[in-house]
């Protein structure tokens, strides 16, 4: 068999679409600044870091009326240095002109009574420390400001120096003011820990072998702040050895999942898989006329969620802006902020509009860009994948668009999408000598993508209906192995071979089993007559299903099989699961990911399995 199975992934044309009477602003938009609502000392805001991950962070500003009279709207402003940016909110819309942020309120959430207070939140990269905060046109801390007085320049850049295991020395320039500089404040993380009238400040108390980052901002006599000056990142001496990246543990949602299988984003959270999770790729999107473009109206964006559907037991409203699941997968970054979602075009059945995008490839990342960053959903994604499948090889149609194809689609990816957010493709295993890996360029794309999803399964299946009976996703390669390269190790070594670094390449796991019917031998190499019954289709059935139905009662080449009757079935149990993960920490490989949640038990076993096994 010259190809991988063509039936593990299925997309669903739209079941119906509805006009959107209104918009979320994208957070990158840009605004005029609003008039203010209430009298200059009426609101206050303060801000608190809730949570820091090291690449991103979590953020709160609290919103206090401390007037004698009610709140009708409100603006809060800020400034962030270049590199920290918002890029999710909730309860507010955020937009950005440069480095100036703006927050809104939103249309039921804008009435303030007298001592009456409020928050939102949203989620960010980078490590500066919002400044020059103002609220209704105001000071955030409610002190009412001179007309005419500007607020004070930002402090020399702060310099490093004398740093222990538990202490740091902060040296900075003066910053210049038309009233005079009043004292400056030092921000850890984001978190004030000192203010000081001088141009020095020793930290203590530290953690050894810890990194951390400061930033000074400087205070007029008015108590105005202008921007802050840093960030100045800083390790502390001692400690051990950094830990390595945390791993990917990435799952497969898929669209039309709601419909016949019920599945639906709250079951990530009721499984337990929410928690064990770093990433989820929605599928599909379609690739069509050389762009991006939607899969399921319906279910992407205008299906209605009761109350006991949502995953925060909210529901939707008839005219609220945005539903589905792209509402729902936001519920679920508020929930779990650590959670990054992409969005992936393509699939076994649209992968076959890639050759005619990749004739212009700036012109169809412009359309994927232009789409996943649309304004009614642009705070649910971070980023996009593309699930080409077979670049310059055959899948379900054969494509000879040539070796630099892949390559050139992700170059331009990346330089539209930026260094902010996250561009990944799903990619063969066929690590045959001539095979499908050998057809494209894929170490040339490296530095473009932030990994590859190498789809290590559907090796073998009833396609062949006749048989031998083989692991679908056998780890290494075996005895009697129908097919010389289709296996985990041999597609991972072929990928390293060929310039991809082992931290961008995530090991695959299905949440299914392929099987046979009409099979006698129970080891693998047997003869069949078709394709075993399965609930949704012939010869594929999930794991939730087969772990009972058809209880394992052997492995091979790490992954287990099972003969029942006259069916036979491979498939992954959460000991192999385990088991891979840990050859997968022995390659240095990025991570897993998973094809797809609906597979797995009410309690996410396989998920959790991935989880420790790369824990």
């Amino acid at each position: 068999m010259s190809t991988q199975a063509p039936t593990r992934r299925r997309s669903f044309k739209a079941k119906a679409a509805a006009g959107l009477t209104s918009l979320i602003l994208p957070l990158a938009a840009m605004v005029g600044l609003a008039s203010p609502a209430e009298a200059a000392d009426s609101v206050t805001a303060t801000y608190t870091k809730t949570q820091d991950w090291g690449s991103g962070f979590g953020a709160n500003w609290t919103i206090k009326n401390t007037g004698t009279t009610a709140v009708s709207s409100w603006t809060l402003e800020w400034d962030y240095p270049a590199g920290t940016q918002v890029t999710s909110a909730w309860d507010a819309t955020v937009t950005s002109s440069g480095n100036h942020w703006t927050a809104k309120n939103l249309s039921w959430n804008g009435t303030l009574a007298p001592g009456a207070s409020l928050s939102f939140g949203y989620n960010g990269s980078g490590a500066g420390a919002p400044s020059g905060c103002k609220i209704n046109g105001a000071s955030c801390d409610g002190v009412v400001l001179p007309p005419g007085d500007n607020p004070p320049s930002a402090p020399g850049t702060p310099v490093a120096s004398d740093i222990t295991n538990t202490s740091v020395k902060l040296t900075w320039g003066a910053a210049d003011d038309d009233k005079g500089v009043k004292n400056y404040d030092v921000l850890r993380g984001g978190t004030k820990v000192t203010t000081t009238t001088g141009l020095t400040y020793t930290d203590t108390g530290l953690t050894a072998g810890t990194d951390y980052s400061y930033t000074v901002v400087a205070r007029d006599t008015a108590d105005q702040t202008g921007p802050a000056a840093g960030p100045v990142p800083v390790r502390t001496t001692g400690g051990d050895t950094p830990p390595p990246p945390k791993a990917i543990k990435m799952g497969y949602f898929t669209n039309w999942g709601v419909y016949g299988r019920n599945y639906h984003v709250k079951n990530i959270v009721t499984s337990g898989s929410a928690s064990k999770i770093t990433h989820i790729n929605y599928a599909f999107g379609n690739v069509q006329g050389g762009k991006c473009t939607i899969g399921d109206a319906y279910a992407d964006y205008d299906k209605a969620y009761t109350a006991d559907q949502s995953v925060d037991g909210v529901a939707d409203t008839w005219d609220q802006p945005l539903r589905g699941n792209f509402n729902q997968l936001r519920k679920l970054k508020k929930a779990y902020p650590n959670i990054k979602i992409l969005w992936s075009f393509g699939g076994w059945t649209w992968s076959g509009g890639f050759g005619q995008a990749v004739q212009n490839p700036t012109a169809f990342a412009q359309s994927c860009y232009d789409l996943v960053e649309d304004p009614r959903w642009a705070d649910v994604f971070d980023g996009i994948d593309l699930d080409w499948e077979y670049p310059n090889a055959c899948g379900l149609t054969c494509d000879t668009s040539g070796p630099a194809s892949f390559k050139n689609m992700m170059q331009a990816m990346r330089a539209k999408f930026g260094a902010n957010n996250l561009v990944t493709a799903a990619v063969t295993a066929d690590g045959s000598n001539g095979g499908k890996i050998d057809a494209a360029d894929y170490g040339g794309a490296a530095p473009y993508f932030d990994w590859l999803n190498v789809m290590t399964y559907d090796f073998f299946g009833a396609w062949e209906a006749k048989g031998p009976t083989a692991p679908h996703s056998p780890l290494t390669s075996y005895s009697g192995i129908p097919q010389a390269g289709f296996n985990s190790a041999d597609a991972i070594a072929k990928f390293k071979a060929k310039g991809v670094p082992a931290n961008k390449l995530l090991l695959g796991i299905g949440f299914y089993g392929r099987g046979w019917t009409g099979v006698t031998q129970a080891a693998p190499g047997g003869t069949a007559t078709g394709p075993a019954q399965g609930t949704y289709e012939q010869g594929i059935e999930d794991y939730k299903v087969l772990k009972n139905s058809c209880p394992s009662n052997g492995t091979i080449a790490g992954t287990a099989y099972a003969h029942c009757g006259t069916n036979w079935w491979s498939y992954d149990t959460p000991a192999t699961v385990v088991s891979k993960m840990s050859w997968a920490k022995t390659q240095g490989l990025g991570g897993a990911f998973f094809w797809e949640f609906s597979g797995d038990t009410t309690n996410g076993e396989l998920a959790t399995a991935i989880n420790s096994g790369l824990s």
